[in-house]
């Protein structure tokens, strides 16, 4: 059994979570945000592919399971303050998001036209997971 104490070193929040943010390694560009627990980021490390905490659906999920786009880690990073994780991965197939799009940052505002798309769809969501997705928390897989 490996040693395990480097996750006592996270500042976990009440429910036993700590927010998590996947960075391409090589262009820096976020591509999500998502929330992790202590059995999240162990196997996480232990898998090097990233594993989430749905808050929604109560339960693990290892990112790509429905849509095949996993994301292999390179690097495991944590702030100084040790309350937030930055994976630095690599997005197989090119997509993030659960929209079908790069990254969940899609929506920039604009001074007179708010919250407005930038970034385009690059599979439908449909084609992704075999039927449509509905916008939610986090519902990447």
């Amino acid at each position: 059994m490996s040693d395990t104490r480097w996750l006592n070193q996270v500042a976990w929040d009440e429910q036993g979570l700590v927010p998590a943010i996947a960075q391409d390694y090589e262009s820096g560009e976020v591509l999500m945000f998502a929330w992790m627990n202590r059995e999240a980021l162990e196997q996480t490390a232990a898998s090097g592919e990233a594993v989430y905490w749905s808050r929604s659906r109560r339960k693990l999920w290892h990112k790509g399971e429905e849509s095949g786009h996993i994301q292999r880690v390179h690097e495991l990073r944590i702030d100084c303050d040790n309350d937030v994780v930055l994976l630095r991965i690599e997005q197989v197939g090119g997509i993030a998001c659960h929209t079908g799009r790069r990254s969940c940052f899609f929506q920039k505002y604009l001074t007179d036209e708010g919250w407005q798309t930038v970034d385009g769809v690059l599979k439908d969501p449909a084609a992704i997971y075999g039927k449509a997705k509905q916008d939610g928390e986090h519902n990447h897989d």
